[in-house]
């Protein structure tokens, strides 16, 4: 009920200086992309981070030659994506989260780079889709509502953390839906304090 407004959080950023002020802004609901897309020679692909030539795991084998491709280095972030009745990080964007390694995958997989990164998962309820402990990656880029109907999204609350779901539109209605049903839907409204933080690309799973 005492919270500053986003005007004030944006102020207080300002005040905080570089160091500092991501930590208000995030607050106010920016994100880094909402930043970059206001500047006229901001390209979302932006460089591609070097990745070192990699080995090919069957070592000694003889194997087909592999065409040369452009990688991208996705940290993984140190933070857990919940699912629907399992709480995530209290993280409000993906911007300032540090990361614990890198892990190379093809550019093409990874249309936004800058703005590509990985989030481990916590819970059930996206299976049989997504399981406990699979790692996501997530383009922070892509976070127009609209665009998302039916697409797999991490989204964000400042009680409940991260949590991955599906969006989806019915009749001007925006929902959260889990994989399995037997978990409510969550209502997406101005007054929910969900926030779409970035569109799900991909995903690994462990062997059983």
């Amino acid at each position: 009920m005492q919270a500053p407004t986003a005007d004030y959080y944006i102020q207080l950023g300002k005040l905080a200086g570089k160091e500092h002020c991501w930590f208000f802004w995030e607050h106010a609901g920016l994100q880094i992309t909402d930043v970059a897309r206001t500047l006229p020679v901001t390209r979302a692909g932006g460089p591609l981070t070097a990745v070192p030539p990699l080995e090919h795991a069957r070592a000694g084998a003889k194997v087909s030659p592999i065409p040369a491709q452009r990688m991208v280095a996705v940290p993984l972030l140190r933070a857990v994506a919940g699912t629907h009745g399992n709480r995530g990080d209290r993280k409000l964007s993906l911007d300032m989260i540090a990361s614990s390694k890198l892990m190379g995958a093809p550019s093409d997989w990874c249309p936004n780079p800058r703005y590509t990164s990985l989030l481990r998962v916590r819970g059930q309820s996206m299976e049989p889709l997504i399981h406990n402990g699979d790692i996501l990656a997530v383009d922070s880029f892509r976070t127009d509502k609209a665009e998302l109907d039916g697409r797999v999204v991490v989204v964000t609350h400042e009680e409940e953390g991260l949590c991955v779901s599906r969006l989806r539109r019915y009749n001007g209605i925006e929902l959260l839906e889990s994989e399995n049903h037997e978990y409510d839907s969550v209502v997406l409204g101005k007054n929910s304090g969900w926030r779409v933080v970035g569109q799900v690309l991909w995903w690994i799973s462990a062997a059983p």
